[in-house]
């Protein structure tokens, strides 16, 4: 009998996509034997043909007309990144029959209902799991482990870029741009690492995450986002005095309807991306460097937490290739996996009506009634004070204390409204940190 062959067409063929084409070439029986077939590389669509590829890629695999080469395959890996070429590559692949392993975060934020839709009209797969925290797998778990139960929140470290720029700042008092500096001299950040410190890659993935855990289709555009360049040693200080870090949080909720049930009407979801006091005995805090993790509250399940290497090439090479063995069973056995499930179309809520706590570090006049007049701000705007502390200013700063409040859960809208309406207090010299709490 014969040995059943699936072509696969490789776009792309940097850090990730060489490491994707060494283990197709290190160990063709082992995924043979796994997949039902042989796995046969057809071609490497790159930009730049003449550069230096992985030891044993036939040259004559590489090639510029990547249209071309989709048309010739069975199976389809997107490694390229960004919106364009990926986007017409990928229709163009499913139109004629090519199943879809991808890693782009990006367009699967920005057009992942499209893509899905090619998929179920062709009959094919799209898989993902390497858009979303490199190596560890949480696309699958929520898209079929955990679909019988309900998820009501998300929060993830998906960035290893900020986590190790914060993780500096916090263990060795470094600044933001030092830290930054640091992360690009060992490879964690690109030059231009935009993409990061201002969040659009954590947010991408956010949407990504919400989409599947609520079954709501959720966009990039949906997103909240906040970076960390606003985030200053003092913030990272205040943080620590408060038994703290800073953490980059994507952050995907449910919010309770009219009623205060969570699927009854009114209900709805919160996504965002934005910088947060985390507790030192939450789980997250004690994600360090580059890593990622995801910590996952089911209403079944309960508390689920899912850590690991978050990017680079290996790391992430090994999801591509979990999803491509996986789409290759489906060829040889027959049926497809997960599509897209959006049943639910719940509305996305706005960052204002977000339930979240404040930490804030005030310079206050140190004279009586100074403590009354910020407490009466609070309570004019509806936001609840757990606790406040109050300590002299050193470096001679006489007759100045720092006031440390942290707030109960509240509005986002009415905890900035709160800040606001605080610095234009008489009694208020200044608002040295402002921090939203999660995982308290």
């Amino acid at each position: 009998m014969n040995e059943r062959v699936l072509r696969v067409a490789l776009l792309g063929c940097g850090v990730v996509g060489s490491e994707v084409v060494r283990e197709l070439l290190e160990q063709p029986e082992e995924l043979a034997a796994r997949c039902g077939a042989r796995l046969e590389l057809v071609g490497v669509a790159v930009r730049r043909p003449g550069r230096q590829r992985p030891p044993g890629l036939d040259p004559a695999l590489l090639t510029t007309d990547a249209e071309g080469l989709v048309e010739r395959a069975d199976l389809v890996v997107e490694v390229i990144g960004g919106i364009e070429p990926a986007r017409s590559l990928l229709l163009r692949a499913m139109a004629h029959g090519a199943s879809v392993v991808t890693a782009n975060k990006a367009l699967l934020a920005e057009d992942g209902p499209r893509l899905y839709e090619a998929a179920d009209a062709a009959g094919v797969d799209l898989y993902f799991e390497a858009a979303v925290a490199g190596a560890i797998p949480i696309v699958r778990p929520l898209r079929d482990s955990l679909v019988g139960d309900r998820v009501d929140r998300v929060l993830g470290v998906v960035n290893g870029t900020t986590n190790y720029v914060l993780d500096q700042m916090d263990t060795t008092g470094a600044g933001l741009d030092e830290a930054v500096q640091e992360a690009q001299a060992l490879g964690y950040a690109e030059a231009d690492p935009t993409a990061d410190v201002e969040g659009f890659d954590a947010a991408a993935k956010a949407a990504i995450i919400a989409s599947l855990a609520f079954h709501t289709r959720v966009g990039a555009a949906d997103v909240h986002r906040e970076g960390i360049t606003g985030v200053t040693a003092g913030d990272v200080a205040a943080a620590r005095e408060a038994g703290a870090v800073v953490k980059l949080l994507a952050i995907c909720e449910r919010t309770a309807g009219d009623d205060g049930d969570p699927e009854g009407p009114g209900a709805g979801v919160s996504v965002r991306v934005h910088p947060a006091m985390v507790p030192r005995t939450h789980p997250l805090a004690g994600v360090r460097g580059a890593f990622n993790a995801v910590f996952v509250e089911a209403r079944g399940a309960g508390p689920l937490m899912f850590y690991g290497q978050g990017a680079g090439g290996a790391p992430t090479a090994s999801a591509v290739l979990g999803d491509l063995v996986a789409v290759a069973r489906h060829r040889v056995t027959g049926g497809r996996g997960s599509s897209e499930s959006a049943h639910a179309d719940l509305p996305v809520r706005p960052m204002g009506e977000a339930l979240t706590r404040y930490h804030v570090r005030l310079e206050v006049q140190d004279r009586p009634g100074a403590l009354a007049q910020v407490a009466q701000v609070f309570a004019d705007h509806g936001a609840s004070v757990e606790t406040v502390r109050q300590t002299p200013l050193g470096d001679g700063a006489e007759g100045t204390a720092a006031l440390v409040v942290a707030t109960h859960e509240a509005r986002d809208a009415a905890l900035a409204a709160t800040v606001e309406a605080l610095e234009a207090a008489p009694a208020v010299l200044g608002i040295t940190s402002v921090l939203r709490v999660e995982g308290a």
